[in-house]
């Protein structure tokens, strides 16, 4: 490990995946706060802090079993030509339910301005568990993009809870930041629908690379971003 430490190879490699896995990790922090959004106050920055806790042990766990992890991209079937493994099934299924989950969250939101009545709120445990199926498949993306980048687990292991850490010290100003702003959080849940989009094409072997979403995302920032500045300039005005 300290021979590792000492080698400039190794820090670059550390380095450049503790920021890849940040800019990953971007849509699971989003899902979360959009889902601990629907619990009791004083309930929300524990099921943030947990849904991404739970997310690094499953890396890590994978990361230890890469062996198994690399036979999910294996066939398990064929349909017309078409070679379906577990990664893909898994990316469909993930993908699926995050469409379901976004267009859940856009009714509710919709019925709740319409009715102006005050939203109910979800049970700790199945709002959590629904954060684990996404870790699930957030997780296995991050760990076939680690073990791309960087030879050595140690540095993925460093790389993923320097991450993680880094996501947990800003979940909280963004969940903030989303709940103060009604336009942001709908741009928030049209965001999690389009990752969705991503990982089904992406289960069907039509890869959409992912810097297209983000070039999408950050136009879609800067334009929310100027909308919120003309709000409060006429909120001052008025």
């Amino acid at each position: 490990m300290l021979e590792l430490m000492t080698q400039p190879e190794v820090w670059a490699s550390f380095v450049s995946l503790a920021i890849i896995e940040i800019v990953l990790g971007v849509d699971n922090v989003l899902f979360i706060s959009i889902a601990a959004s629907r619990l009791p106050e004083s309930q929300r920055r524990k099921a943030r802090l947990l849904g991404l806790g739970i997310g690094m042990f499953l890396r890590i766990a994978l990361l230890f079993a890469i062996s198994w992890v690399a036979s999910l991209t294996a066939p398990v079937f064929t349909i017309s030509g078409f070679d379906a493994s577990w990664r893909d099934i898994i990316l469909v299924g993930g993908g699926f339910f995050l469409i379901w989950k976004s267009a859940d969250e856009i009714f509710n939101e919709l019925e709740h301005q319409r009715t102006q009545t005050r939203q109910r709120h979800a049970r700790f445990w199945p709002v959590i568990g629904q954060i684990m199926v996404l870790d699930v498949v957030f997780s296995l993306d991050s760990v076939i993009t680690a073990v791309g980048i960087a030879e050595h687990v140690e540095v993925m292991v460093a790389a993923i809870i320097v991450a993680v850490l880094v996501m947990m010290f800003f979940a909280e100003g963004l969940s903030a930041f989303v709940e103060r702003h009604p336009s942001a959080k709908m741009l928030a849940i049209a965001i999690l629908a389009m990752v969705g989009m991503a990982l089904v094409a992406d289960g069907l072997h039509h890869h959409v690379d992912r810097e297209y979403l983000y070039v999408a995302m950050l136009f879609a920032c800067c334009v929310e971003t100027l909308n919120l500045i003309r709000q409060k300039r006429h909120g001052k005005k008025g």
